[in-house]
């Protein structure tokens, strides 16, 4: 946790660990971000075989997106997720065997297998779409946080995801504004891994601390250890009970890194250096938490064994599952478009 409370009533603050979790939770988590983590090097290595067109890396975001699944009500809470992450999909009930569908482009791909790899939907679990358009999700959000709050449905939240990149666009200044002015049940998680693609932070604002933006819109920033589940854990939970509350919308900056490249198409060796990756492998998400897991009783060195044994097993079945599926048939390019039975080509 970083930043002290500040005299500002909106300023970031630290945020003390008020919420207990099991030893099932905690397994649960670091086989989020286990599970996470394999897939992520499963998607750049069918790239890089020729088997899939693209993939979106989330490596140094494993603690963000497990914790904030975890957070996340399911069956009543809604997620508007950006495109790193599939993790915290998964996270929130997106089935594996779904995201290899996507990453295949097969027909049981619930785009049919006509969307971008890994831009994920699935309705009857509460997550909306993707959106490759940088905080064209946002809007989209605080519309649905508006709509809970028209209905009166006092139990559910919005969990809306982002990267730092996204605080540049005008949709996220709009949702923000839009949000707090509203006092809307939302929780805004910043992902901030220090690169919009080829853009480092101090190229994009003036300000080091993104949650400090929040002061602007009304509502309190709050800054976390992105590496850490815990933490991220604890500040999602304390911003969803008080959006259930009646207290309006949480900005979190949880602050991680980006391991990989921005995408398989991305060469990020042209932007920042090798030694600059390798200085924050130290604070990696995945092997601090194991560590502490281990050093504190949770898990035994089987245990981990047989649980990285076990997540590997299961991306593999779903590889050779997902792989052996058929494409979409041709005649289905037209479905889908829009409503009726119109034929474009009369």
């Amino acid at each position: 946790m970083a930043k002290a409370p500040s005299a500002h009533p909106h300023a970031p603050v630290a945020v003390a660990s008020h919420h207990e979790l099991s030893k099932e939770q905690l397994r649960a988590l670091f086989r989020s971000m286990l599970l996470q983590r394999t897939v992520d090097n499963r998607g750049f290595q069918l790239n890089r075989q020729g088997k899939i067109p693209f993939a979106a890396g989330s490596e140094g975001h494993e603690a963000v997106q497990a914790a904030t699944g975890m957070a996340f009500q399911r069956g009543k809470d809604l997620l508007y997720p950006y495109y790193r992450d599939v993790g915290l999909c998964m996270a929130c009930g997106f089935p594996t065997i779904e995201v290899f569908y996507s990453l295949f482009a097969r027909a049981k791909d619930n785009g049919g297998g006509r969307q971008f790899p890994s831009h994920l939907t699935k309705r009857a679990a509460g997550i909306s779409s993707f959106s490759s358009i940088i905080a064209g999700h946002m809007t989209h959000a605080v519309g649905a946080a508006y709509a809970l709050k028209y209905r009166n449905e006092r139990d559910r939240v919005v969990i809306c995801s982002f990267g730092e990149g996204s605080t540049s666009e005008g949709e996220w200044h709009e949702a923000l504004n839009f949000a707090g002015l509203h006092r809307l049940p939302i929780v805004f998680v910043c992902e901030n891994n220090k690169w919009a693609i080829s853009t480092p932070q101090e190229k994009q604002m003036a300000v080091q601390d993104v949650a400090i933006k929040a002061a602007g819109y009304g509502m309190q920033g709050i800054i976390v250890d992105g590496f850490d589940p815990i933490a991220v854990y604890d500040a999602v939970t304390t911003a969803r009970a008080q959006a259930l509350d009646g207290g309006g919308p949480t900005l979190i900056e949880a602050k991680c890194y980006r391991f990989l490249s921005h995408t398989t198409d991305d060469d990020d060796r042209t932007y920042r250096s090798k030694a600059e990756v390798e200085s924050h492998r130290k604070d990696d998400p995945v092997p601090r938490f194991e560590h502490w897991l281990l050093e504190h009783g949770v898990m035994s060195a089987g245990d981990v064994a047989a649980m990285k044994k076990d997540v590997l097993r299961e991306v593999n079945e779903c590889t050779d599952a997902a792989e052996a599926e058929p494409y979409p048939q041709a005649s289905d390019l037209y479905t889908n478009v829009v409503e009726g039975a119109w034929e474009p080509w009369q």
